[in-house]
């Protein structure tokens, strides 16, 4: 009897395996060439609530990456006319998106009556190795993705890239992920099963832990004598060509990742937009200053739309949380400072 109780149960189980995988291989993305595969890892399907204290300002609210990765609510890829794209400044997870650069820059584009969203495609620690690798294992995979208009928020997270090994980790050196990771990205982005509870999860509760952000801190940095090096000031305390040589590998390969990037918006018949960035203390950063200085030479070079945000921009201490990322003011700052180069490069373009 026993026996035969344990065949029954086996053969329901198996009678129950081959129905899942049945289903798996009708509706799940196993052979679809536009599945997502593992090279998003942790960017699509998120919810999270956040909780941000920094001096007076307190954010309490729900941080989403929407069903193509991009940040924010659900969107038709092929409704999409402009993107930005960059890293955790462009991303900027630890504030409401409304208030983030992408947020200022569409209300004052509303405000201007132009009729489309710039939609948020900034992932945290992406360089301009990740963005190139963007157009490779990401926008292909998202059906009628045609936007117009590229706009690249670029330099920072370029600071600290191995120029030998030519890695990003945040989606760059791909064949660096390894073979557990890729099963588990790979079930998690091609099974059926797995990305239909992760929706209802989505909808239904919150799935993902609170992200809680204390910005008061500048990672133990003597700011009681804070001051801002402007573009000016930069052009006093920085030899130029000194720095050229010294970083000229550096400058060649971020200038070749430049070019890649222009020739695949181009290609696809956008128009791309590059815009350099600064940091807390402005240009004080001499490998920063000098691909800055050396990106908009090359675009007048080649006639490439930039917008030398490093020259226009005056920092003050309350636009920072930290070294990088601004507060909500400094992002309303940054948004007001290139929108009219901004609109006027996309009049004259388009």
């Amino acid at each position: 009897m026993m026996k035969y109780s344990i065949k029954i149960i086996l053969i329901n189980l198996l009678i129950a395996l081959l129905f899942v995988t049945l289903i798996e291989l009708i509706f799940g993305y196993w052979f679809d060439k536009d599945n997502f595969g593992p090279y998003l890892r942790e960017h699509r399907l998120k919810k999270n609530p956040v909780v941000l204290n920094y001096g007076n300002e307190t954010y309490d609210f729900i941080y989403k990456r929407n069903y193509h990765a991009f940040r924010g609510n659900e969107i038709d890829p092929s409704k999409i006319k402009a993107v930005i794209i960059g890293g955790s400044t462009t991303e900027e997870r630890y504030k409401p998106h409304k208030l983030t650069i992408t947020g200022n820059l569409n209300s004052l584009l509303k405000d201007r009556n132009y009729d489309f969203e710039i939609i948020n495609a900034g992932i945290l620690g992406q360089s301009t190795i990740g963005h190139i690798y963007n157009f490779k294992y990401w926008f292909p995979k998202l059906k009628g993705f045609s936007p117009k208009l590229y706009i690249f928020y670029i330099g920072i997270n370029d600071l600290v890239l191995d120029e030998e090994k030519f890695i990003d980790d945040n989606f760059g050196d791909i064949k660096s992920i390894k073979k557990l990771e890729a099963f588990f990205d790979n079930l998690k982005n091609r099974s059926f099963f797995v990305e239909r509870i992760t929706i209802l999860k989505q909808k239904y509760y919150l799935t993902d832990k609170k992200m809680k952000y204390d910005h008061n801190y500048f990672h133990g940095k003597d700011i009681s004598n804070y001051k801002y090096i402007n573009y000016e000031k930069a052009l006093e305390i920085h030899d130029i060509n000194y720095l050229k040589s010294k970083y000229q590998k550096k400058i060649k390969n971020y200038l070749h990742r430049i070019e890649s990037l222009n020739k695949h918006a181009i290609n696809k018949s956008a128009l791309p937009i590059f815009i350099n960035q600064v940091m807390y203390d402005g240009l004080k950063n001499e490998i920063l200053f000098i691909i800055n200085y050396s990106l908009i030479e090359y675009c007048k070079k080649k006639k490439i739309a930039c917008i030398d945000l490093a020259m226009k921009f005056d920092g003050k201490l309350e636009y920072w949380f930290d070294e990088i990322h601004t507060t909500g003011l400094g992002s309303k700052i940054i948004a007001n400072t290139i929108i009219d180069e901004l609109v006027e490069i996309i009049d004259n373009e388009t």
